[in-house]
């Protein structure tokens, strides 16, 4: 009789609330942290995340943080030596958030969260899910099926903005005494601007961020890389090992290749995904190996002789 009467609430994600084995009150929107099963009954979601799900996280816990580096890197200049302690108060900034967010989130005290399982894209905007069973009155059932995915995330934004602007006005105005009064706080501007855009990039592309981001970051970190080699000529071995930074940023993006390819193959299988990792150094020694073929200066000389 229970099945029978659950199974008359409409839609995707309406359902009924169980308590002490009976049912409370009428179809509608499950608690936070419950989504419905296969009969139309709220359940507690009391699953883990899985590798993929971390790995989302990791990827959206990242941008913010590469987004800093950058603006820091492009407003310090070559004459300021702060950028390396700005670097590590945005890491430390970062991390904090995430510390903080993580502790905060079901279950409160513990590093660790429990989550509903991701099964289509539409868990993502039930929103756009709410039935009308008499094409006229509308139920509500909007939820967040993908507990907690999809608030986690913002939540981990509002820490970071907070930590940064308690941490980061304070450390530059004491240490970044070769830029002027305005060019020493652009790259905290330029958290002002990046955060709002990061939060509407999560709360309309989360669902479409889930199953797009590891090719997002293999696409990204083949053309920053390729843009920074060319930018800074590199064509050699040689022109690469001239600077430490050089190698840093070489580094940097084989372990953003090394993510993209676990992200892609969720290491299901072991033995076949792992000989997959020996792909990271091959754009870079493919770059190395062409570039001298594709100089433009060369190109051009060729053209002008008639070859």
């Amino acid at each position: 009789m229970a099945v029978a009467m659950s199974s008359t609430c409409p839609g995707l994600y309406c359902g009924r609330t169980i308590i002490n084995d009976s049912f409370e009150g009428e179809c509608g929107v499950c608690p936070r942290g419950q989504r419905t099963n296969y009969e139309k009954i709220c359940e507690e979601c009391s699953g883990s995340p899985e590798l993929y799900d971390w790995l989302y996280l990791g990827f959206m816990a990242m941008l913010p943080l590469v987004l800093h580096w950058f603006f820091i890197e492009w407003y310090s200049g070559k004459k300021s030596s702060s950028a390396l302690f700005q670097h590590i108060t945005a890491l430390f900034e970062c991390t904090a958030a995430a510390i903080v967010t993580l502790l905060l989130n079901d279950p409160v005290g513990q590093l660790s969260i429990r989550s509903c399982e991701v099964k289509v894209l539409s868990d993502w905007y039930t929103m756009l899910y709410n039935p009308s069973p008499d094409y006229v009155t509308t139920l509500h059932c909007t939820q967040e099926a993908v507990f907690p995915l999809y608030t986690i995330v913002l939540i981990y934004y509002a820490f970071c903005l907070v930590f940064m602007m308690l941490l980061r006005p304070l450390l530059v105005k004491k240490i970044a005494c070769g830029l002027g009064k305005t060019d020493r706080f652009r790259s905290i501007y330029a958290a002002l601007y990046f955060f709002p855009i990061l939060t509407v990039l999560q709360a309309v592309g989360g669902g479409l961020l889930y199953y797009a981001f590891p090719y997002i970051i293999l696409v990204l970190s083949l053309v920053t890389l390729a843009v920074y080699m060319s930018a800074s000529e590199i064509q050699s071995f040689k022109n690469l090992v001239a600077k430490k930074k050089r190698l840093v940023v070489l580094f940097s993006h084989w372990l953003l290749h090394a993510y993209g390819i676990i992200s892609i193959s969720r290491l299901d299988k072991l033995g076949q995904d792992l000989p997959l990792l020996a792909l990271v150094p091959g754009p870079a020694l493919f770059y190395l190996l062409t570039a001298r073929f594709t100089e433009p200066n060369r190109i051009l000389a060729e053209g002008g002789n008639g070859h």
